[in-house]
């Protein structure tokens, strides 16, 4: 099974990024010290320390509480794990909305490369040692020196307090990143502790609820129902045809709300059309704004990219073909090399640059989208391959369905005044007025937070 998965490089931005550290595979960045590899045909018989659930059915909706350990030892080589671990989920994450957008070809995408590895590494938490190899191949964090009958396991929770750092960097009064988990078992069915755990290190707020299955109407209305409470409303009606036979339903969600550094003049918003295709145009308010931006005319790659400076570190790519061009084509060919490419060779220039106003939410199937990418990679980690012996009291057990719930917010409003002074240069115009790409990445680290594609701004 070993050669289906292959190992993530760490690309051009990372060397860069680390020129002047002694380079660490990223598995030992991750792993606790003194690990070695366990042989995979002797799982651990001792049994699981679990943790009680609270039933569904009882009313609250309060958070899950946090019992977050300390972290004084993973504040050594903060920012050494926060450029790898983005550079992995970089790799990954365009793998993964490459494989999403081809199947979308014709409808708006949108995917966070951080809430499906924080969802991956989340679930490995509770894997078997055999399904653990395939988890650690996919996210890049496998010990390239492992024999093939053992597997050296990295640290799960190191790694998701990584991505928690990453988040963190973004959290501002302006720039806002909120991430939710809810985990639903089967009664009876007690779930580790290690697992609870990974859930709080992956999230800001947790929710992990028993459910009585074997009313599957019910509980499927109960679900739904808590979930809609407990995510301001933001998220309905999510979970359909349950089963008696369900085990776990796994389900996070991630929330960006971003400023423009500067605002948009909202008296030059106009209404103007967009082109959807060779045929079809709507028409769509289109934000202007006139100053100074960093641009790049990719001749090679026939597209225009500018840099759009959210109101802290974070920042937005937008990325349009040229007229004539495959936005498509553009896409197959993306990597993280690319896009940190384009950043660095990015010039400044006067810009009058006109947008469409556009918000999105998005949800993801992950099993669904690991079948996309290669169906052995869904058998292997979530399908029927995939064991979970370290997950629950219950045995065997099972992780039935796994949603991601993405939705990214743009105020047209800045976080800066605008700068009144006069500028004698004639201003080069960008409209983008036809389907565009874009990437929101947090400046210090590199990781992208989210993945985009706009085909109609009104659907």
């Amino acid at each position: 099974m070993r050669h289906i998965f292959c190992p993530l490089l760490l690309l051009s931005c990372l060397s860069v990024g680390l020129a002047n550290r002694v380079y660490v595979h990223p598995f030992n960045l991750f792993a606790s010290e003194n690990v070695s590899c366990e042989t995979i045909k002797t799982e651990v018989t001792k049994p699981l320390e679990t943790v009680p659930l609270t039933p569904i059915n009882n009313d609250s909706v309060v958070p899950d509480t946090r019992d977050l350990p300390g972290t004084d030892r993973l504040k050594q080589n903060v920012t050494q794990r926060t450029a790898v671990l983005a550079e992995l989920l970089n790799s990954l994450g365009l793998r993964m909305y490459k494989a999403l957008s081809s199947k979308q070809k014709d409808s708006n995408t949108l995917l966070s490369p951080m809430n499906t590895f924080g969802s991956l590494v989340t679930l490995y938490l509770g894997a078997s040692k055999k399904t653990a190899i395939p988890y650690q191949q996919l996210l890049g964090l496998n010990r390239d020196t492992d024999r093939d009958d053992c597997v050296s396991l990295v640290d799960g929770h190191n790694v998701l307090r990584t991505l928690q750092d990453i988040n963190s960097l973004v959290d501002g009064p302006k720039d806002e990143i909120n991430t939710r988990v809810w985990a639903f078992a089967r009664k009876g069915a007690d779930l580790s502790k290690d697992f609870v755990q990974g859930t709080q290190d992956f999230s800001d707020t947790s929710y992990i609820r028993a459910v009585d299955f074997s009313q599957p109407q019910e509980a499927e209305t109960q679900v739904n129902n808590f979930i809609q409470k407990t995510s301001d409303r933001k998220i309905t009606s999510l979970f359909k045809d349950l089963s008696s036979t369900t085990d776990l339903l796994f389900v996070s969600s991630v929330h960006f709300k971003g400023n423009w550094r500067k605002a948009f003049q909202t008296e030059k918003t106009t209404m103007q059309e967009f082109k959807v295709d060779a045929t079809t145009t709507v028409m769509v308010p289109l934000m202007t704004h006139t100053g100074t931006y960093k641009y790049l005319n990719d001749k090679d790659r026939k597209c225009t990219v500018v840099k759009l400076s959210l109101s802290k570190r974070a920042y937005m790519l937008l990325v349009m073909p040229h007229e004539g061009s495959s936005l498509h084509d553009m896409e197959s060919r993306l990597q993280s090399d690319i896009i940190s490419g384009w950043h660095r060779h990015l010039k400044e220039g006067l810009l009058e640059l006109s947008l469409p106003k556009f918000s999105m939410t998005a949800l993801t199937d992950l099993r669904s989208l690991l079948f996309d990418m290669a169906a052995e990679i869904e058998k292997s980690l979530l399908g029927s391959d995939a064991e979970f012996e370290r997950l629950s009291s219950k045995k065997p057990f099972s992780v039935d369905k796994v949603f991601n719930k993405v939705m990214f917010e743009m105020s047209e409003s800045g976080a800066e005044t605008q700068d009144k002074t006069q500028d004698e240069r004639v201003p080069l115009k960008f409209t983008v007025n036809r389907p565009f790409f874009f990437a929101i990445v947090e400046g210090n680290s590199n990781a992208i937070l989210m993945l985009g594609k706009i085909r109609n701004p009104t659907l």
